[in-house]
């Protein structure tokens, strides 16, 4: 770093990753950012800088730089930030405090953790703070390759254990296996270390009798809906197993659910008839849900659900390891929350390449003329939503004359003060028109069930007292 340096970072500004202090009397605050930084990206603290962007620097003693490294030593577990003294001007320097994202996260300082916000350093929340805890104990210690407690191999599904490793050695993902006793073939899928069955095993292979009284998160919830919101259930059924059970009734949901789409190719007379969203598409989004999901959430399940103009599979949990929706959509590193779940799936056949499940969602979903993929991530459950950019809306009880004036009483119901006819139109929707509104309202009106209070487009309309409910 020289003065070259520091002016052209001056000239940008504090962001997420820089941030200025005009003097190290302010080395607190600045061990608070650090902290922040090592939680996330990594950034450079400058001393000597005023807020502005302006190099002004200070005087700087060896007794300077002890005291700001021994505010550094505060942030726990220990971190190894850099720090440069830039010659500005006369006896004055700029201080440089700079670290890239830590290994060990979360960071706290002085027993708190802390992370960027735009250009302001704030405090973790204990959610946060939680999550990135687990993330750092995720290799050794989760939920997956833990003991299961009181499992044996008799509470397993043998043919699916044997399918497995016979798929997988018929595509060359695992080598024959000398023996094809169950408990042989489970030490070399990872899921029998020293005689004790994992969790991931129970999970992968369980019978739905065991699992449905001691694991009931590993449960499917299927539904089809009339119209784009949960009002009214077409179909509504639920599944305990293991997930390759799992991954079955999901498949055969959508077979015998999803309405088919025709479509005309050039130079082919013949009607193509294939479903409406690509089958490796979504059979790609239930494997990822599947084996990225969070197990501990006990009531968790993965969810289907077929709306009339999308549909959602649901995963319990977050996006892990600092990765964003926005992330998937680019070649990324695959960090999958399970990793024993998703290897077996690997080596099965059902998930690909690793860290491409998204991106060849994405491409199918663009192959088949659909809108784009779109993926949620809500803070404890993710979603992955095909839409299929067909939809004709179903019409709403407040369509019908009699269905919008009660839905316009209801909403005068709860407006003390009443409502405008443009706030009302508003409530019910793109649907209906201001023409309709307005008829609706001198209808009720003329009933004595609502009064006006002025005349014009500022009329505001509210319950008559007294009046008829």
């Amino acid at each position: 770093m020289n003065i070259s340096g520091i002016a052209a970072l001056a000239v940008g500004g504090e962001s997420e990753r820089l941030e200025f202090k005009e003097t190290t009397g302010t080395r607190r605050e600045a061990a608070r950012t650090v902290c922040a930084f090592l939680n996330q990206q990594g950034g450079q603290v400058l001393f000597g800088v005023t807020p502005t962007g302006v190099m002004v620097g200070q005087q700087v003693s060896e007794r300077t730089i002890e005291e700001l490294s021994a505010e550094l030593r505060q942030i726990d577990p220990p971190a190894f930030p850099t720090v440069e003294r830039i010659p500005v001007e006369g006896d004055r320097e700029v201080i440089a405090v700079s670290t890239d994202h830590g290994t060990s996260r979360p960071y706290t300082y002085h027993g708190a953790a802390y992370r960027r916000v735009g250009n302001t350093t704030v405090k973790m929340s204990a959610y946060e703070y939680e999550q990135m805890l687990m993330e750092r104990m995720h290799k050794e210690h989760r939920w997956e390759n833990q003991p299961a407690d009181g499992w044996s191999v008799d509470d397993l599904d043998v043919a699916e254990i044997r399918n497995t490793v016979a798929e997988a050695v018929r595509i060359g993902r695992l080598d024959e296996p000398p023996s094809r006793e169950p408990v042989d073939l489970l030490r070399g899928l990872g899921l029998l270390q020293d005689g004790v069955l994992l969790r991931a095993a129970a999970v992968l292979f369980g019978k739905e009798e065991r699992l449905g009284f001691e694991m009931p998160q590993c449960k499917l919830r299927v539904a089809r809906f009339r119209g784009i919101d949960k009002m009214e259930f077409l179909d509504n059924r639920q599944f305990h197993g293991n997930a390759f059970s799992l991954l079955s009734h999901a498949g055969r949901f959508l077979r015998d659910s999803l309405p088919i789409a025709a479509r005309f190719e050039p130079d082919r007379i013949q009607r193509i008839d294939e479903p409406l969203y690509p089958p490796p598409a979504t059979r790609e989004a239930l494997a990822n849900a599947l084996c990225h999901r969070d197990y501990t959430i006990h009531g968790g399940s993965i969810g289907v659900a077929i709306y009339a103009d999308r549909l959602e599979v649901t995963s319990p949990g977050s996006l892990h390891f600092g990765m964003t929706p926005e992330d998937l959509f680019e070649p990324h590193e695959s960090k999958p929350w399970n990793p024993l779940i998703a290897h077996t799936f690997y080596r099965r056949g059902i998930i690909e390449v690793w860290g491409g499940g998204t991106l060849k969602m994405v491409e199918l979903v663009d192959e088949a003329g659909l809108p784009p993929l779109e993926i949620e991530d809500a803070g404890s459950w993710v979603a992955v939503r095909f839409r299929h950019g067909q939809f004709v809306p179903q019409q709403h009880a407040w369509d019908r004359p009699a269905g919008r004036q009660k839905a316009i009483l209801a909403l005068l119901e709860q407006a003390e003060d009443g409502m405008t006819r443009r706030e009302i139109g508003a409530h019910l929707g793109p649907g209906v028109s201001d023409r309709q509104v307005r008829r609706a309202l001198e209808e009720l009106r003329d009933r004595g069930l609502i009064v006006s209070t002025d005349r014009g487009p500022l009329t505001r309309w509210m319950r008559r007292p007294g009046g008829a409910r």
